[in-house]
Parts: structure tokens; sequence; C-alpha cells
């Protein structure tokens, strides 16, 4: 039995490194919840929200993950006692969307319950993989020379994948110039649906290229048009803003509209989901990755826990800390060698929080008491 005595919400502002721009927006800043959840025996576990501060990618926003957590999640949370991590994900399921909310709280309570086993949240979670491969997603470059200038960049350093943004106007000419000067790299591209069903041809073109996947090139919701899109390109469609459940990967794989699955904890409402849409796609033998989300440390430790489950077959987009930030919020820093990362084998996400770092990031915080 898990009693939560305690839950804290700390609001938190980080710097981006590098300004980060796909067909949606540019994000500079990264504001995000950084949670806490403390039992009776004063042990905590951490989560991390990964909505954006404006509702572009999806409909949910800090604010808006603010105000579940305060209102809705947090108390129904603090007068309930658990058994398992799972029962979080039944104890919020009357409560429709809002799945970054809900993942963020899941994940800290995820933390907590690998800490009170002692064991690391891979092996929590079912994970094997004492690695990690690392993929780099890069987004829309103001010239041709400094896109190529970052990917030459980044496969020195390793990286096993390239992910280049991509949109109408903005895509062939990209990867044209990318495979002229490296034809042999992993190479995917992501509209983050910027084409419709009229791009079909135009599309087509990509085939040309060898991609590993097109990934969400269609309507953020859409699992219908994407199937007619796959049976006219050879280009592998992954699917990512239209997954929020296993159920929407079921429909999706018998529909046909999609090869490969890009799982994001945030995007499908916590581990507990992200573990069943593993399950099922090993089932399917449907390739499945693991997106990011420009998290700080606590997020990015629950991706590498989640990726080291078995059918985690391509490279995720969990870079190393000094990708995205001058100083991290954990400790050790995620560090990358050779394209990979040491999944952690400590008790929980394996990391400590580095408090001067949170202190210093902090705009604001709310503390609940149970009872």
């Amino acid at each position: 039995m898990m009693e939560i005595k305690t839950v804290v919400l700390r609001y938190m502002k980080m710097k981006l490194l590098h300004p980060f721009k796909t067909s949606v927006g540019v994000e500079q800043d990264k504001d995000f919840i950084l949670v806490e959840v403390k039992s009776a025996d004063g042990q905590s576990g951490f989560g991390e929200s990964v909505a954006s501060i404006s509702p572009l990618f999806h409909e949910e926003t800090v604010q808006t993950n603010w105000h579940m957590l305060s209102d809705y999640l947090i108390p129904l949370l603090l007068k309930s006692d658990i058994q398992h991590p799972d029962d979080v994900t039944k104890m919020f399921d009357h409560f429709r969307g809002n799945y970054n909310a809900k993942a963020a709280i899941e994940g800290a309570v995820w933390d907590l319950y690998a800490k009170k086993q002692n064991m690391s949240l891979a092996t929590a979670l079912g994970g094997t993989k004492k690695q990690i491969e690392v993929g780099v997603s890069v987004g829309i470059q103001e010239t041709e020379a400094k896109l190529l200038k970052k990917v030459e960049g980044y496969l020195e350093r390793g990286f096993k994948r390239i992910k280049v943004k991509v949109m109408p106007e903005r895509d062939l000419d990209i990867l044209q110039a990318i495979r002229g000067e490296f034809p042999d790299i992993q190479l995917m591209a992501d509209a983050n649906c910027a084409y419709t069903l009229a791009d079909i041809e135009h599309l087509r073109k990509f085939d040309e290229f060898g991609l590993t996947m097109i990934e969400q090139p269609l309507a953020h919701g859409d699992i219908v048009d994407h199937a007619q899109l796959q049976a006219n390109i050879e280009t592998p469609i992954c699917l990512d803003e239209s997954i929020h459940s296993a159920e929407d990967v079921r429909k999706s794989i018998e529909l046909g509209s999609t090869k490969i699955i890009n799982l994001k904890i945030g995007r499908v409402g916590g581990l507990t989901e992200s573990k069943k849409i593993h399950d099922l796609c090993v089932q399917h033998n449907i390739p499945l990755w693991c997106g990011g989300m420009l998290e700080a440390g606590v997020g990015r430790a629950h991706n590498i826990a989640i990726t080291s489950l078995p059918g985690f077959t391509l490279p995720g987009d969990t870079a190393p800390s000094a990708h995205y930030w001058d100083e991290d919020i954990i400790l050790p820093e995620v560090t990358m060698n050779d394209g990979l990362i040491d999944v952690p084998t400590t008790p929980g996400i394996g990391f400590d929080l580095n408090w001067d770092k949170v202190e210093e990031c902090m705009v604001h915080s709310r503390v609940f008491h149970r009872g």
C-alpha cells in the first residue's frame, strides 16, 4: 500500500540553448511543471509535465496542466490509497483527456513505487536493455548550409538517426541536400501535421530519399486519411499526434494507417498506457520509438526507462542533457557515448535532483497535504 501524504507542484522555466523551430512554431524557453509526490516515510517520486506554454502541438498547456493537477488529480490522489501505479491510471480514467497532466503525476508515482521496491524504474516497467540508442531531432534552419552543418555535427557526435523537421516548400530540397551529403544515414522526416490528402503526389516524391519514416504528415487526430496516404506511398508512415491510447494504436494498425509508432509518455497519459501500447506493437510487429518533447532531466529519465523495453527497436529522441540545457535539473546529467545512453540501475529514475538548479528555475510552487 502506498499512501501519498504530500504533493508539491513547481512551475519551472528553463532557457533552451538554441531556439527549436517546427511547422507549428518556435520555442525559446521551456515552461513545465515538476511534480513531487511524498509518502509517509519521507520518500519522494518525481514526474514532469510536457505541455507547452501555448496550445500548438495539442490542446493542453502548462496552465491547463496546473489547473487539472491542482483542482482534480491531486485531491483525488490524496484521498486514495493505491497498491500499484496502474491504480492511478484507473483512478483518473473518468476525467476526459488531459493526458499530459495525468502523465506528470502518474510518472511521479511510478518513480516512488520503484524506489519503494528498491528497483530501477526501467526494471519496474519490464525493461531489459542496458543501453538505448539515441537519435536527434533537427528543427527547421534558416539556410541549407546551416542545416547540413548541424547534421554533420550530430553525426560526428555519434547520433544513430537524424530526424529533420519539414513543411510545405521546405521539404524536398532539404531531404535532397541531406541525402546528397549523407547518402547512407538513417534519416526520417517529421511533418507535424503540415500536409493534407491533396498533397499525395507531392508526398510520393519523398519515396526517392529512402527515409526510415515520415512522421505525422496529416492532421493531428487523424487515422483514416493516413490509411489512404500510406496505401499510395512507399515511405512508412509513423503516427505521433494521432495516438493517445492503446485503442488508437489498435485502430491505426487495423486500418493500415501506420507502420511505425512514436510513443510519447505525456501524450498517452502515462507509463501504464505506454506499456500497453508497447505490448500491442510487439504483438503486431510494429516498430516503436520514444519521441521527445524538449524534456528536462526528470522527463528525460522517464523516457530512458520506457525505451529500455524490448519493443523500442528504433533510436528515440532522448538526446543528452547538454543538447538542450547549459545545466540540467538532475545529477548526474544524461550523457551519451557513441550514440548510446546507459539505462540507470539505481532505484527509481536513477538520478538525483539538482536542487540549486531547481530553485534557480522555479517561478512558483504549491504544496498539497493529505487530509
